[in-house]
């Protein structure tokens, strides 16, 4: 976000990134097939024709153990009769009034909710056997104000296989670590408005990457499922945790609200009037070929409510959101789907094995690389943005383009070359400037022969005529070299659209298809 940063040094106060919303899984995998669970039956020795009752018996242990009795008497039980009402706005009914840092049990909500179950029926052959199918069971909800967590839920089904859910929020546990470490805020939901010291804070927020998930995890499950494994029998399994949705948010706090608006507005319309289905892969480290082969949906929603405006773009299942609130802006990228995602990493039963391209893990010893993943989303769509903040006049961007320089020297020694200057207004170098700045370059790079594909549409069967545009090609690669407009990837054939470059591509381009009423009002 260095070039963000750069623009509006003097009305950005600090910048926050790290995760907000992670809401993780538990599940007892083996016991999640047919297979699995006529193996437990048989270890404990229960006929199939029992499931039931067994199963019947085993519910009413966990439920005794989880705590809903002592929540009864303490008054902080209720049964919801519906699985639409909202549990967040009904647990936060027993939250205590007076503001404070309790720790410890703010309620228990009990609530019928689909899930995914087991029966018993015959084989066809005469046999009986366990299968699965969806159904509806009792689901427990306890809601926490954790020491470390902050407030969170825990969701415990009481019917085989007793899945668990854990939902926290990141800049929840950030306002707990402040308050420990007597950092000053202001925060708005969970949005902080203003911190004594950002640095600060964002170390804090770096220490949540270093979290053991995997005992955290285990903790609140025996907090909620104290039983566990003892209800398994001669079967005891263990919990496998994953990611099952995470959201990570890049703040940038601006110093003044008012400041913030203007801007905001901009940023709004330009994503709405500019950002492509390929702009939209592009932050998200995607081909562009994802789309033509039809892979993913790809869509943008803009949405106005009290809160303010926000803008989300869809690929597949996961998300980019850019909203604002106060005096913050937040880009934002959520994961629904880690899978989706192509990641360097090694085989899942080898770490010591080749790392190459793989769908990311879900699981929480991944959480890590998600957070990389996601802040470099966060961090192509700010920079996107920046490009609107140019304050230099036409004539300071275009200008040094425009004039005779150096081609780029391949040999000590060597004469010096120069190239011609650029004519932005003209239509084979406005083309020229359009293929070079589509945002499918940011990721990998462009080629010629990705050039030539751009500025001839129409492919050619002439080899002739393909050596002819290959040739041209090379000298409009030599000519943007020199004018700093194309960099080198050094070791490849590749090159890409610096910083700089893309502030002065986008701004003449803009220029270029301004309409002339609007620009004579604005230069007076």
């Amino acid at each position: 976000m260095q070039r963000f940063l750069q623009r509006f040094v003097l009305l950005v106060a600090g910048t926050l990134s790290g995760f907000d919303r992670l809401v993780f899984k538990g599940k007892l995998c083996p016991l999640y097939s047919p297979e699995g669970m006529n193996c437990l039956l048989s270890a404990n020795h229960v006929a199939h024709k029992e499931f039931k009752q067994y199963a019947k018996e085993v519910t009413a242990r966990v439920v005794e153990t989880s705590g809903v009795t002592q929540a009864k008497a303490q008054g902080r039980y209720r049964y919801l009769n519906s699985s639409k009402i909202d549990k967040e706005q009904a647990a936060r009914e027993f939250a205590p009034k007076k503001r404070g840092r309790k720790t410890g049990l703010v309620c228990v909500l009990g609530c019928i909710e689909p899930c995914w179950t087991f029966d018993w029926a015959t084989d066809g052959n005469g046999g009986s056997t366990i299968r699965g199918e969806p159904g509806k069971c009792l689901h427990l909800y306890h809601y926490y104000q954790h020491p470390a967590f902050g407030w969170l839920y825990v969701r415990l089904q009481t019917w085989f296989p007793f899945e668990i859910q854990v939902g926290l929020n990141g800049r929840e546990w950030l306002a707990r670590q402040m308050d420990r470490d007597k950092l000053r805020y202001t925060r708005h939901d969970n949005k902080f408005l203003w911190v004594r010291d950002w640095q600060r804070a964002q170390r804090l927020l770096d220490e949540q990457l270093r979290t053991d998930w995997q005992r955290a995890l285990d903790a609140l499950q025996q907090q909620v499922h104290p039983l566990h494994p003892h209800h398994l029998g001669r079967m005891p399994v263990k919990y496998n945790w994953t990611a099952f949705q995470s959201e990570w948010a890049t703040d940038i706090a601006f110093r003044r609200q008012e400041e913030l608006e203007p801007w905001f507005g901009r940023w709004l319309r330009q994503a709405m009037l500019s950002y492509d289905h390929h702009d939209i892969l592009g932050f998200f480290g995607y081909a562009p070929s994802l789309y033509r082969k039809g892979r993913n949906r790809i869509e943008t929603s803009v949405l106005a409510n009290f809160e303010g405006r926000r803008i989300k773009h869809f690929v597949g299942s996961n998300s980019l959101k850019l909203y604002h609130e106060a005096n913050v802006l937040r880009t934002e990228t959520t994961l629904n789907n880690a899978g989706a995602i192509p990641v360097q990493r090694p085989p899942a039963d080898d770490p010591a094995g080749t790392v190459k391209r793989r769908p990311m893990r879900r699981s929480v010893a991944d959480l890590p690389q998600r957070a990389a993943y996601c802040q470099t989303v966060n961090e192509r769509y700010v920079e996107a943005l920046a490009t609107t903040a140019e304050t230099r006049t036409l004539r300071e961007l275009a200008e040094p383009l425009t004039r005779r320089v150096p081609e780029p020297r391949h040999e000590p020694g060597a004469a010096v070359r120069y190239v011609r200057g650029l004519n932005p207004l003209a239509e084979l170098d406005a083309a020229l400037l359009t293929a070079i700045s589509d945002p499918r370059w940011m990721v990998q790079g462009l080629r010629n022969r990705d050039l030539v594909a751009a500025l001839y549409p129409t492919p050619s069967e002439d080899p002739a005529e393909r050596r002819r545009r290959s040739a041209r090609v090379t000298r409009l690669l030599r000519l943007l070299r020199g004018h700093g407009l194309l960099e080198k990837i050094s070791g490849t054939h590749r090159y890409q659209v610096s910083a700089e470059a893309r502030t002065r591509i986008q701004a003449l381009l803009a220029c270029r298809n301004a309409n002339p009423d609007e620009l004579v009002a604005n230069a007076a």
